[in-house]
């Protein structure tokens, strides 16, 4: 065999060899990911390995967000089967196992929010760094407000409505309005990031009516309704006494003045008609006084 040939069966062997020395590599090709709560994600996760798959073991694991410093394992593939969390089944699986480590999630839930990892060893290769991890954050619309009110309803008490809600990514914004008789934002004290009150004092009659408290984000509105009534106490008896005897004089002093003005007009009337009489009584009179002194002159 020439110089040449023994070249190229060197670089054969260099080339062979450094395949088989080469680690596997892991590579995910997104480090976060959004879902909408009931949706379904694909999280990615690649490899690269120069020995056969036939001991290949892949192992998906999450660190939820409610306590990261305990993660679950979610589905793992060993000797050719695929295995998943008994709280998942029916919502993970694999996509392209074994050519690639891609995990499907249906049905997603608030809960599976967190920090992924893929983990994936094919021996007799090392798994170094054969590990990646992508974060998954699940968007849910507010659930349904719980409206309670609380105080006094009777005039000049004070009362505290309040609203909360149990769950909404992103966090809500909580509002309260007056719906009628017209409608009226008001004013509103944040208790935490899930909760909110409002504070009426001095309450009136017009503090009755139906208030709403709306929880929102861009995923969608929720709302509850509680509807106040003010009570006002009915007149006391001696109230109800004053206002009779405050009606009966209104009336006596309507009635007088009507009177008055009955006996004015009569006493007018009165008083020209006598003064008719009188002057009729003057000239009847006159006339018989000058009559005799008429009638003797004429039989002079």
């Amino acid at each position: 065999m020439g110089s040449s040939g023994r070249w190229m069966l060197w670089c054969l062997c260099v080339c062979f060899t450094a395949l088989e020395n080469v680690a596997l590599r892991v590579t995910m090709r997104e480090s976060s990911l959004e879902v909408v709560q009931g949706d379904v994600i694909v999280l990615p996760c690649s490899f690269f390995t120069s020995s056969p798959l036939s001991r290949l073991n892949v192992i998906w694991t999450l660190a939820p967000v409610s306590s990261p410093e305990t993660p679950k394992q979610v589905i793992v593939y060993d000797h050719g089967q695929a295995i998943e969390d008994p709280s998942l089944i029916g919502r993970v699986g694999f996509t392209g196992i074994p050519w690639s480590a891609d995990i499907a999630l249906n049905d997603t839930l608030i809960s599976d929010a967190g920090i992924y990892r893929c983990m994936v060893n094919n021996p007799p290769e090392t798994a170094d760094p054969g590990i990646g991890e992508l974060e998954l954050s699940v968007l849910a619309p507010p659930s349904l407000p719980v409206c309670q009110w609380d105080g006094d309803i009777d005039m000049g008490g004070s009362v505290t409505l309040s609203c909360s809600v149990a769950e909404g990514i992103p966090t809500p914004e909580i509002r309260w309005d007056k719906l009628n008789p017209e409608e009226i934002a008001l004013p509103i004290n944040m208790d935490g990031d899930l909760s909110g009150s409002v504070q009426i004092v001095n309450v009136s009659s017009q503090t009755s009516g139906l208030y709403r408290c709306s929880a929102t984000n861009h995923l969608g509105t929720e709302n509850c309704y509680v509807n106040l009534s003010i009570y006002t106490p009915p007149e006391s008896p001696s109230g109800i006494l004053q206002s009779v005897l405050l009606t009966l004089s209104m009336s006596l002093v309507l009635l007088a003045l009507l009177a008055l003005v009955l006996w004015l007009h009569r006493t007018g009337q009165d008083g020209r008609w006598r003064e008719g009489k009188e002057e009729e009584e003057e000239e009847s009179y006159n006339e018989i006084r000058y009559t005799p002194s008429l009638m003797k002159r004429s039989f002079v």
